[in-house]
């Protein structure tokens, strides 16, 4: 999929990259790191406060590891959330009154559920986390790609911005009139800028209700800084990790793979935690991306078990980037529409 029509991407990007013909194979990945020190970073530690990540200490540059040559096993659908359709939408915040205006645009494949059959379909917009619901859109009828074309006006204060988030569920009226639920998808308003500048993007639409499989979430943040062509993933903590083989007990760790047309091209790996299903890294990795390969690029993100062997089992992994889906190709694309400004998200970490 060609993420840069999924998002208005600043000039500097579209005109390195081709936005509307396949990724761009022009750019080579170097797999060379050039950062001895993890004071050259400078924005980490604007993103540490935008993190809350004070109690935690100071930022940490990870371990690298050596460069894999061998061909990734991951696939398309290699660790992927399931997703629904995707809606546009757009918002854009009046300071002077305090009020955020958000427009559900248009929908795409919204209704595709194999358990069901929909005839029509609506949106429900909602401010959390108090679930509180601030606009239902109108009955669309045999609609699978529609213009919703609904605007609605939020009153709230600046420092909420930094709060709250939006839900967009999208329901399915059957035969007998029931609504159900179809996807939904969450998007935290701090990561926009709204203040600063309006916010127009695809959101995918994901199935709660079939992300039994999840053994944990991960927190990450990414940037990427265009003049210097330097990506920066931010491993933060993870929560509610599920061992493997029935353990009651695991030291994790992180490992991050840098893949490129599904070929690993760098990998770098957090410290060992100690007996922690909770466990805090902060640690950030730094890779030297050039813009005009970003097309090609993806990130997994596997969580380990450290053993004495050397050879600790994968918890799970999580994959991020155009080849994506869900929640990972969602946080590639604002990371790319809020350039320099770090985005950070919560990701289900999935069995292989």
């Amino acid at each position: 999929m060609d993420i840069l029509h999924l998002f208005r991407v600043p000039p500097w990007n579209a005109q390195r990259t081709n936005t509307r013909g396949p990724p761009s194979r022009k750019g080579s990945l170097s797999i060379e790191d050039t950062f001895d020190s993890i004071s050259e970073l400078g924005p980490l530690e604007l993103m540490g406060r935008e993190l809350d990540l004070a109690p935690y200490g100071t930022l940490r540059k990870s371990q690298s590891a050596d460069s894999l040559n061998s061909i990734s096993s991951v696939t398309n659908t290699f660790g992927q959330d399931f997703i629904l359709g995707q809606v546009e939408v757009s918002m854009e915040y009046d300071a002077t009154s305090h009020t955020l205006h958000v427009a559900v645009l248009q929908g795409k494949d919204l209704l595709e559920r194999e358990e069901a059959s929909f005839e029509s379909c609506f949106m429900r917009v909602s401010l959390l986390p108090d679930e509180q619901i601030v606009g239902i859109s109108r009955i669309q009828r045999n609609a699978y790609s529609i213009l919703f074309d609904e605007k609605f006006s939020i009153p709230l204060d600046p420092t909420a911005l930094e709060e709250k988030s939006l839900r967009f569920s999208v329901f399915g009226v059957d035969e007998d009139e029931r609504n159900i639920s179809t996807g939904v998808v969450e998007l935290k308003l701090s990561v926009l800028d709204l203040p600063l500048q309006p916010f127009t993007g695809w959101l995918y639409l994901q199935d709660q209700n079939k992300a039994s499989d999840a053994v944990g979430e991960i927190l990450l943040s990414l940037s990427y800084l265009p003049t210097a062509e330097r990506l920066t993933v931010v491993v933060v903590k993870a929560k509610n990790l599920i061992w493997t083989n029935d353990k009651t007990t695991a030291d994790p760790f992180v490992k991050v793979y840098l893949l490129q047309d599904g070929r690993k091209m760098s990998k770098k790996k957090t410290a060992v935690k100690r007996d922690d299903p909770n466990p805090v890294f902060n640690e950030a990795m730094i890779f030297s991306v050039p813009a005009i390969v970003l097309q090609d690029l993806s990130l997994r993100v596997t969580v380990a078990e450290s053993s004495s062997d050397g050879h600790g089992d994968n918890v799970g992994h999580v994959i991020i980037g155009p080849s994506a889906s869900g929640m990972g190709t969602t946080h590639w694309n604002q990371m790319l529409a809020t350039l320099r400004r770090p985005v950070s998200m919560w990701h289900p970490v999935r069995r292989n």
